[in-house]
């Protein structure tokens, strides 16, 4: 079987000479789609789907979790709550559970912390199921904290994959950011509807599994994983003295409290199973401007993208107050959505430029930290404001404050530079 590295020869009467006839090349040429690209490489096909599975129910406990405090206890006070109150523990002890990934690797820690946070979660479900006082709910959810930072994970892998490619690397951060929106689509979507048909608890137990059966794929591709960074990295000081750090961190803080409002506002004003679609297409709009930001060789300034995102979340206010119809409330959050990927692809390239070396899962999570305290904020916020408002309609006015406090801080920040 002749050798596909030789060259073809053909003899002539001065001797051998290269056949004038197609040789195929030794390598084949990479793709010209950027996400191709991205998948031509070993091993990301199967660490991205496991950690999609893991991600999922990212955006199902949310709405599962609302939707059985709130139909158990009639309360969307309370479940705005406790949701808030399981929120802030993860982003007081995920910073430190990213640490130890970057000690000792993302397939030690991973597992046993997700599996604790799944016991977390059962036992919330128990708790509700015997309904139980409020003050054991709040504690109960302190248990489901330990969950990992997935998508940190998974985008700690990219960097570590294409730390020579920053082009690749932006298109990584994009697609990973659209999987976030993915995740948040998919999830509301299917929690609600598991909630209806089923029972209560069937998006909160459904999360549980996928959740547990997702880390454990993740972890398992081990050729991927980024190197475990040595003692003396991560005995060096806090990302949190990065500088520019703690400016981007209370953007991350302002834009969670966006999302926060704009879930539970919705939530409390559309009441019935069709809240899940509706949520679902602010995410598709999202996952849609994400994955074409991802193609655009050049980010767009942090300050254009949060100014765009201010003024889009004010489309849904109008949509509700004004017409009462529901398809356009849907249209105005999916318009809101656009400007959501942008802004995170953008954010999250700045903090891993700001994060010292081999403390990247610490840096990532950290900002996804104040991402979760700004939800909890949100989610509390716009909760009490619903209960004790004229309309539900009233929950709408807070999303595009949070995105303008959110501006404020990167333009405050950016003049003090």
């Amino acid at each position: 079987m002749p050798d596909a590295t030789m060259p073809d020869v053909t003899l002539t009467p001065t001797g051998p000479a290269l056949a004038p006839r197609y040789r195929e090349p030794a390598d084949r040429p990479a793709p010209a789609n950027p996400y191709l690209r991205l998948f031509a490489l070993p091993g990301t096909r199967a660490f991205v789907l496991g950690n999609l599975i893991a991600r999922l129910p990212v955006g199902m406990f949310g709405v599962g979790i609302v939707l059985l405090i709130a139909r158990s206890y009639d309360s969307y006070a309370l479940a705005g709550s406790v949701s808030a109150a399981g929120l802030v523990a993860s982003g007081l002890t995920a910073p430190w559970i990213a640490r130890l990934v970057d000690r000792y690797g993302q397939a030690r820690v991973a597992p046993p912390a997700v599996l604790w946070a799944v016991l977390g979660q059962l036992t919330l479900v128990a708790c509700v199921h015997e309904r139980a006082p409020a003050w054991a709910l709040v504690a109960t959810t302190l248990l489901t904290s330990t969950a990992p930072n997935l998508g940190g994970m998974s985008r700690a892998r990219w960097a570590h994959l294409l730390k020579d490619d920053p082009d690749s690397l932006h298109t990584a951060n994009a697609f990973e950011q659209a999987a976030d929106e993915l995740c948040f689509m998919l999830g509301p979507v299917l929690a609600a509807l598991l909630c209806s048909a089923l029972f209560p608890a069937a998006g909160a137990l459904t999360g549980s599994a996928l959740l547990l059966t997702g880390t454990l794929l993740f972890a398992a591709q081990r050729a991927t994983e980024p190197p475990v960074a040595p003692r003396t990295a991560t005995a060096g000081p806090s990302p949190l003295r990065a500088p520019g750090m703690p400016a981007l961190l209370a953007m991350f803080l302002a834009t969670g409290a966006v999302f926060g409002s704009m879930e539970v506002s919705t939530l409390a004003y559309v009441d019935g199973p069709g809240a899940g679609p509706v949520l679902a297409l602010q995410a598709a709009g999202s996952c849609v401007a994400g994955l074409v930001y991802g193609r655009v060789r050049r980010a767009v300034p942090l300050a254009a993208c949060l100014a765009a995102m201010t003024a889009l979340m004010t489309l849904p206010l109008p949509a509700a107050a004004l017409t009462g119809s529901l398809p356009a409330l849907a249209g105005a959050l999916l318009l809101a959505g656009m400007a959501t990927a942008p802004t995170m692809v953008t954010g999250m390239g700045t903090v891993q430029r700001l994060t010292p070396e081999g403390r990247l899962n610490e840096g990532m999570t950290l900002a996804v930290t104040a991402l979760l305290g700004g939800i909890a904020i949100g989610s509390a916020t716009g909760g009490w404001l619903v209960d004790h408002a004229p309309s539900p309609t009233y929950g709408f006015l807070l999303p595009p404050v949070a995105a303008a406090l959110a501006l404020t801080a990167r333009v405050t920040a950016r003049s003090r530079a």
